[in-house]
């Protein structure tokens, strides 16, 4: 596309097909879901041109949650205003949310079978294997200066071994990066920015207010019913709460909450047992649609182990339908409110700032991620160091993993197989070698 081409307008209708395709293909995680919403709507309809591709692209970096279903709304948004952010955003995430909660049904339905646990071991390897690549590609991109790589080493000592909450690491990397924007920008390569409106469209300011107080009311909505029929104490509440407080903290995608989320989980909660969070993570990258689709499976377990007083099975569907509520309500909020707003946003230095020493303390969080999947895949027995954090019983090593683990690493890495790939490749191994070793 030229730049003398413009952009082509297409009926809502033609929209929604193309929004429903996406959210049946956007396997891959962010980047791999990005890429195909270039191809389909710049590259070939050409509705949307590269420098605005681009442009809503960091701005949709500058929000919590994932990005690259943001980015959907967004496009929805800018074709067909709210009725098209809707249409796209949903369809992005429905498709695999049901995949999802069918395979949640099958995961409760078969455990304790011994084929189930093997078919798990090698999923979990390749899980510990895609965590490191993310690790990798995520730290090649963000850590380019002294300050980066400092805040990225600060975090992973805050989480991993002061064992501090991701919501306070995540708030200390905003304020360091807020004003190494402001005052500076050169401590964490900032390109020069141009001075924002000074006064932005009385328009713009009533969408933003219209979308605050609509949204914010549908994201209260279902904790309101549930705080006055089944009360605080009920555990639908808990599932509501610590996920609509996730959705406010989930900087840097699924990846980076995901060691904090199992800590509160298995820990906190007691909603899952050690090792599960691999085992949904592994079924979330068989999914379509964003990563952060493994907190429906947190939340149906929950529900499903603490069900009264309904019966299992509809306490985990309403778990499962309230996560997947608090986790993308406010996705919709961030957009629809903060879209009239994208050319001051992307011109705010202590903005890009805070984005930019977030993304360096997700490298950290993502370390700490890799070293908490590490321990859990690969020793069967963990214990307390003393200090706040726990190391592995090094005779519980657990053989069957370390191959298996191995064996992922060379396919994603050596082979540079693709993830769907990897993953039916190790499911599979573990079923031979871990009945075999059983």
């Amino acid at each position: 596309m030229t730049e003398l081409s413009p952009p082509i307008t297409p009926s809502f209708a033609e929209a929604v097909r193309a929004y429903a395709r996406i959210g049946c293909l956007s396997f891959g995680g962010p980047a791999g879901q990005i890429a195909l919403m270039h191809r389909e709507f710049v590259d070939e309809r050409r509705w949307v041109d590269e420098a605005t591709f681009l442009h809503a692209l960091n701005f949709c970096h500058l929000l919590p949650g994932p990005e690259a279903q943001q980015l959907a709304t967004w496009i929805g948004w800018r074709l067909h205003g709210l009725r098209g952010g809707l249409a796209a955003g949903l369809l992005f995430i429905v498709p695999g949310a049901l995949v999802m909660l069918g395979l949640s049904v099958l995961y409760v339905m078969a455990a304790g079978l011994d084929w189930f646990a093997a078919l798990f071991l090698g999923i979990k390897a390749a899980v510990l294997a895609i965590v490191v690549q993310a690790l990798l590609r995520i730290a090649g991109r963000a850590l380019k200066t002294p300050l980066q790589r400092g805040i990225a080493v600060a975090s992973f000592v805050a989480i991993a071994i002061l064992t501090l909450p991701f919501p306070v690491v995540i708030l200390g990397a905003l304020l360091i990066g807020w004003a190494a924007g402001r005052w500076r920008p050169e401590w964490l390569k900032l390109a020069p920015v141009a001075m924002a409106p000074s006064a932005p469209a009385r328009s713009a300011w009533r969408q933003s207010v219209s979308a605050v107080l609509g949204w914010g009311t549908i994201w209260a909505a279902p904790m309101l019913l549930i705080l006055v029929t089944l009360g605080k104490e009920h555990v639908l509440w808990d599932i509501g709460v610590f996920f609509s407080q996730l959705a406010v903290v989930t900087f840097g995608g699924a990846y980076a909450v995901l060691a904090y989320m199992a800590q509160e989980a298995v820990s906190g909660f007691g909603w899952l047992r050690p090792g599960e969070m691999a085992d949904g993570l592994g079924l979330a990258e068989t999914t379509p649609g964003p990563l952060i689709l493994v907190t429906q499976f947190v939340g149906f377990l929950a529900a499903y182990r603490d069900a009264a007083p309904f019966t299992p099975f509809v306490a985990a569907l309403l778990g499962a339908g309230l996560t997947l509520w608090v986790t993308f309500a406010p996705c919709f909020l961030w957009i629809f409110a903060f879209a009239p707003w994208i050319d001051r946003l992307e011109r705010a230095a202590g903005l890009k700032g805070a984005l930019a020493a977030v993304t360096a303390a997700v490298v950290g969080v993502i370390a700490n991620l890799s070293l908490w999947f590490a321990l859990h895949v690969l020793f069967r027995r963990l214990a307390p160091s003393g200090w706040g954090f726990e190391v592995p019983v090094w005779a519980s090593v657990d053989w069957a993993a370390v191959l298996l683990s191995v064996l992922a690493a060379l396919l994603l890495f050596r082979f540079k197989l693709g993830i769907l790939s990897m993953l039916a490749i190790c499911s599979a191994a573990g079923l031979v070698l871990g009945l075999g070793f059983a």
